[in-house]
């Protein structure tokens, strides 16, 4: 007897677990549209990672009663969401709108430094990738977000029985050449990009 419904016509392209977040130099990585962090840049472990492609749409209408005509996108973003469980000065600048490459964050330790109160200003630029590997360990989904700055009410929920997770939001920003820090490499990708291997 045959089968209905929507079999699985290829098991290894079924996503299950999380992404790693691996956060680096957006300047620095610019002119790279491939992944190029390692997983030492990992800002490790997470209780969950989860990418939107945001885009609001204008629809055209015409007639009585009103038809829709056509459809055009009139706004596009991304971002890419996570909540680190490991609460670190590095990680908690982060989540501060910090880039942790820079001073006083690149000299901090796990144990060791601060994160100001009450001074917060635009984050900075950082570059963020997400690696996903397939759970045949041996596919992978990449998404690139060469100039991003993170945007968060921090929140580290302390409870008795359960790791604190504190939720982050990576904001893609452009990239292209026609934006200062930006370069050519991301002229038709201006946000970044998911790529397969």
């Amino acid at each position: 007897m045959s089968r209905k419904g929507p079999v699985t016509s290829d098991t290894s392209t079924i996503a299950l677990g999380l992404a790693q977040i691996r956060v680096g130099s957006s300047s620095d990585n610019i002119a790279v549209d491939t992944a190029t962090l390692s997983a030492s840049d990992s800002i490790g472990a997470l209780a969950n990672t989860k990418f939107t492609g945001n885009t609001d749409w204008y629809k055209l209408e015409s007639g009585f009663p009103l038809i829709e005509d056509y459809t055009t996108p009139i706004r596009e973003g991304a971002q890419l969401e996570c909540s680190f469980k490991e609460i670190t000065p590095l990680n908690m600048g982060l989540a501060y709108g910090y880039d942790p490459l820079a001073t006083p964050f690149s000299g901090y330790e796990v144990h060791s430094g601060e994160v100001p109160l009450g001074a917060r200003s635009a984050p900075d630029y950082v570059r963020m990738e997400a690696v996903y590997t397939y759970p045949n360990g041996s596919n992978f989904m990449y998404i690139v977000a060469p100039r991003a700055q993170v945007s968060a009410s921090v929140e580290v929920d302390l409870a008795e029985e359960d790791a604190a997770a504190v939720p982050v939001v990576f904001e893609f920003k452009r990239a292209d050449s026609e934006m200062t820090g930006g370069d050519a490499v991301w002229d038709d990708r201006p946000l970044g990009r998911i790529y397969w291997t």
